[in-house]
């Protein structure tokens, strides 16, 4: 297994050390491609390649024009399979992170919840890959309250870097009738307001986390993005009063997610590239959205 896992690494690593070839590439033969198109005549520096470039033009279709990144390949396969995450804590979890932890794992399908004790980050990723895993979950605390989360991606990654405000657990509500139980049953998701580059890629990951649901599913999970603030809620849905009546119950827990960085890499892999990591000393940080708008 290891070997295996050494094995894919380096062909992911050789597969984006081309993208900045093919991108070359690609820029060539757009160009050629527009000068036939226009009628004009082919860039002086391009005339020696233009036989090699016109029949490489020739032989693509729609799949093969645009350069694939890496970024594609970390999803490529999502659709195959259901996601399976493990959801783990820092080590010494208090009784409030352990509880919500608990709660995670009803909300995220086909998800395990696994006790931290003295295991290394890295023992926990070579287990996951091991045993299939897509996705890696490990949610922090300070002094008791759940203040980060972590999202990585198996087996290359990407990894999120999430604070947590405001967690409001089903164990804190104390009226338990007015929520009702938890349904297991794969949510339909609502991804609101992600429409920049980094929010489309944060609403990607995020989505990847849950599995294909049911047309008549009354479960409703939302991710609201306002201000970079992400907003989680946990609904379920029912039709008392026919289809125009819909009466929408509140099912915990609920909490809001800030995004401050995101790595093309495992959270295991220090030496991993920064795709995106906010600065939040600069001078335009406050005045600048990078989620939506």
């Amino acid at each position: 297994m290891l070997r295996r896992n050494v094995r894919l690494r380096r062909e992911y690593l050789y597969r984006k050390s081309l993208e900045g070839k093919e991108r070359l590439l690609y820029e060539k033969k757009r160009k050629i491609r527009e000068a036939l198109e226009e009628g004009k005549p082919i860039p002086t520096e391009l005339r020696n390649e233009e036989a090699a470039l016109r029949q490489e033009i020739d032989l693509e279709d729609e799949n093969t024009a645009v350069p694939r990144s890496t970024i594609d390949d970390e999803y490529a396969n999502a659709a195959d399979r259901d996601p399976k995450i493990l959801l783990t804590t820092s080590r010494n979890p208090s009784a409030p992170l352990t509880q919500f932890v608990k709660e995670l794992k009803f909300v995220f399908p086909n998800a395990q919840r696994m006790n931290r004790g003295a295991q290394v980050i890295s023992e926990i990723i070579e287990t996951c890959k091991a045993h299939d895993f897509t996705d890696v979950i490990l949610v922090h605390e300070h002094r008791g309250v759940p203040d980060g989360m972590i999202i990585s991606h198996l087996p290359f990654g990407p990894t999120a870097y999430f604070g947590l405000l405001n967690v409001v657990t089903r164990h804190d509500i104390k009226d338990k009738k007015a929520i009702g139980t938890m349904p297991e049953a794969y949510p339909h998701l609502i991804l609101n307001n992600f429409t920049r580059q980094t929010g489309q890629r944060t609403a990607n990951i995020l989505k990847h986390l849950f599995p294909v649901p049911k047309p008549d599913t009354k479960r409703i999970i939302t991710f609201a993005n306002q201000a970079d603030y992400i907003s989680f809620r946990h609904h379920i849905y029912e039709k008392r009063g026919g289809p125009k009546s819909i009466e929408l119950k509140e099912i915990g827990p609920r909490f809001e997610m800030r995004l401050y960085q995101i790595k093309l890499g495992t959270m295991d892999q220090d030496e991993a590239q920064n795709e995106w990591v906010i600065r939040p000393y600069m001078n335009t940080t406050k005045k600048r959205m990078f989620l939506g708008d």
